[in-house]
């Protein structure tokens, strides 16, 4: 099994507002090095291949979407934690991205190879919200919950 991840973060302005320049600058080196990362497996991008910003959830302009697949959730953990691009990134998303009331992220586990949709994405964060964690959809916090052995 690998862990999948999705994140959503609704902007402060539009991508192209000078707000957002530093955060689209950090974009294509933050994905270039999560490629490169140990552990990485496949990343959600747009037609351009190189990113995600647009992909839209609901027809929501300002929500901005990344999706990801992880051979764990230790390499996702040290990729968000330990890469320095990403960690920055981390540090200023306030000046980005409006404080979340509800999650906006959600874990969980994918059969080795499986790409998940953007569909199935949401319906795990949906599940994150209306039920709480669980080893179906859980946030980013480590240990992770066991896979539920007897799902269908």
């Amino acid at each position: 099994m690998q862990i999948a991840q999705l994140n959503l973060a609704r902007m402060l302005a539009p991508l192209d507002d000078p707000i957002m320049a530093d955060f689209v600058a950090s974009l294509a080196p933050v994905n270039a090095a999560a490629d490169a990362s140990p552990g990485f497996v496949w990343r959600l991008a747009d037609e351009s291949g190189t990113g995600a910003t647009s992909i839209r959830v609901d027809d929501d302009d300002m929500l901005i979407v990344n999706m990801s697949v992880w051979s764990s959730p230790e390499d996702l953990a040290a990729f968000v934690r330990g890469q320095a691009g990403h960690v920055g990134a981390l540090r200023r998303r306030h000046e980005w991205f409006e404080r979340a009331e509800r999650p906006m992220v959600v874990l969980w586990w994918v059969d080795d190879g499986h790409r998940p949709t953007l569909a199935e994405a949401v319906e795990r964060l949906e599940h994150l919200r209306a039920n709480g964690p669980s080893s179906h959809a859980f946030p980013f916090r480590l240990p992770v919950p066991a896979l539920d052995e007897s799902r269908a």
